[in-house]
């Protein structure tokens, strides 16, 4: 497990460009669809600092709410279920990360995604039972850490970043990123050089305040995880206007064994020259300059961390790398989550039941119990399952995108196993319907997974049902993009919208008018600027 810090920190330019490199297409997928919701990011220890890289990038580019928390944390708070859930894990195989997986899959989150540094771990083969996580798995080149969150952690937070500024920002280029942070990889380049001639000062005192702004959050956190993970020292955090909100009065009682560190990003520069002036002259300060903006700056303050817990463990002797585990460590960290006492307490309920009873109230078992409704739905829940038993069904119809397929895969046929649910249905004596938003796709995608003998016993509704026909009729449905007279006029408003102009494809069929973002656009702002378009056909019309 332990590793010489030099050694990991020699290796973060060959991370930082593979990372540049690697291909992120099922990444920028899961951060586009995080981005219509909240989002939770939960990691433990260096994966931690990785979380908060996320949700400072799913704030800043989404403007949408976005908590950190550890796997205790996630377990213990039931968030909605339109909340996105991340969990971050650079070797998937420890306990904590591993229940908390197990415990929001179960809940079944609009969206559940699993970053990890590790294939076949723990943590991917949970994933890999249940095909609706986005299970995202990049090794980076310089293997597994060390003690402390090195490569791994560089390697994420780089993906993630790119994968936002991909989705996003359409006027940024990556190269751009790229460009202003890479002279922050070589120890020897003048901005390291000047950081690290800054730091020296830092080094006669126990204590270090770290002071940082929005953009330079990220890195002082881990300053604070990697110092009191390997003991290098003590550590306390503010921002630039909490320091002034009672935290600088350390400084006042303690001034002889404290130093400031503060971690400058061009937005903040004014507000910190003008905080550190009025720091006592006693108190030694070193200023780091951490160029660029936001995802630049985010890097620059965790690659300016990573390199400060070398220099502080090099002059305080104690290598972070391989500080050494006491044996009540190793206890500590195998130690099981603690199962609640209200867990303990509540009835034994079979888990799909539950989990059914959780689906129709919103509420956990456990709550209702609390209620005393519980006995009321799981009767509920055993007498609609045996009515169910009892019945014989004449048809099944079925919605295509997030029924039949994933939504993350629907431009792909059927899963074997589901076409094979397909199959059956359509063999027996009952009709198989699918009900579709989709046009000719859907018929070429089911034709693929289904044997000719069977497509006369298959009904499609096209374009939301406006075209039905059975999957052996070439005629359905009519892909001609001349719209009927009554969606003429709302598709000639929909063409001509200056809000919509570069901004969303249009396609159009005789009974469907179908609109794309071309980039990011949250659903709710696309259907408002619709449904304008809309009222003004109308009013045209009238």
């Amino acid at each position: 497990m332990a590793k010489p810090y030099e050694l990991e920190i020699s290796r973060l330019e060959e991370t930082f460009r593979w990372a540049c490199a690697a291909d992120i297409r099922g990444l920028e997928r899961a951060v586009k669809l995080a981005g219509l919701s909240p989002l939770a990011a939960v990691g433990s220890g260096g994966s931690l600092t990785a979380a908060q890289a996320l949700v400072t990038l799913h704030q800043s580019y989404t403007g949408k709410p976005g908590i950190v928390q550890t796997p205790l944390e996630a377990v213990d708070t039931v968030f909605e279920a339109a909340v996105s859930q991340w969990l971050l894990s650079a070797g998937g195989s420890n306990v904590d990360i591993n229940v908390a997986a197990k415990s929001l899959i179960e809940r079944e989150h609009r969206q559940i995604a699993v970053m990890c540094g590790r294939a076949n771990s723990p943590i991917t083969a949970i994933c890999e039972r249940h095909p609706f996580v986005d299970l995202l798995v990049f090794p980076p080149p310089a293997g597994k850490d060390g003690f402390l969150a090195t490569n791994s952690l560089l390697a994420f937070s780089t993906l993630l970043a790119r994968a936002y500024v991909s989705v996003f920002d359409n006027l940024a280029s990556w190269d751009d990123v790229s460009d202003v942070v890479a002279p922050l990889l070589d120890a020897s380049s003048e901005p390291v050089r000047i950081w690290r001639a800054a730091a020296d000062t830092l080094w006669q005192r126990s204590t270090t305040i770290v002071l940082y702004g929005p953009s330079t959050k990220v890195g002082a956190i881990d300053i604070e995880s990697k110092f009191t993970e390997a003991a290098l020292g003590n550590i306390q955090l503010a921002d630039y206007r909490n320091f002034a909100h009672g935290r600088h009065h350390w400084l006042a009682k303690c001034e002889d064994q404290t130093a400031v560190l503060a971690l400058v990003a061009g937005e903040d520069r004014e507000l910190a020259n003008k905080t550190l002036k009025l720091v006592p002259v006693e108190v030694p300060i070193a200023s780091l300059d951490i160029p660029g903006a936001g995802p630049a700056a985010l890097l620059g303050s965790l690659l300016a961390a990573l390199r400060i817990t070398g220099w502080a463990g090099q002059a305080r002797e104690i290598d972070p790398g391989q500080p050494g585990v006491p044996e009540f460590g190793r206890r500590l960290y195998h130690l099981k989550l603690p199962k609640r006492e209200y867990r303990d307490t509540a009835p034994q309920v079979n888990a799909t039941a539950a989990a059914a009873i959780r689906r129709k109230t919103g509420e956990s078992v456990h709550f209702l119990q609390e209620k005393n409704t519980l006995r009321f739905w799981e009767k509920a829940h055993a007498d609609f399952v045996d009515r169910l038993e009892k019945k014989n069904f004449g048809a099944v119809v079925l919605d295509y995108d997030g029924t039949v397929v994933d939504t993350r895969e629907r431009f792909d046929p059927a899963r074997p196993d589901i076409a094979g649910e397909l199959q059956r249905i359509a063999d027996s004596d009952a009709i198989l319907a699918i009900a579709t938003g989709r046009g000719v796709s859907v018929r070429n995608d089911l034709r693929a997974v289904l044997p000719d003998a069977v497509w006369d016993r298959v009904v499609v509704g096209y374009y939301n049902g406006a075209m039905i026909g059975s999957l052996a009729d070439d005629a359905q449905p009519d892909g001609t993009d001349e719209v009927c007279p009554e969606l003429k006029d709302l598709a000639d408003a929909l063409a001509e919208s200056n809000e919509l102009s570069g901004s969303a494809r249009q396609t159009n069929r005789r009974y469907q008018i179908t609109l794309e973002p071309m980039r990011f656009m949250a659903e709710n702002r696309l259907w408002d600027i619709a449904r304008a378009c809309r009222k003004f056909s109308w009013l045209t019309a009238c």
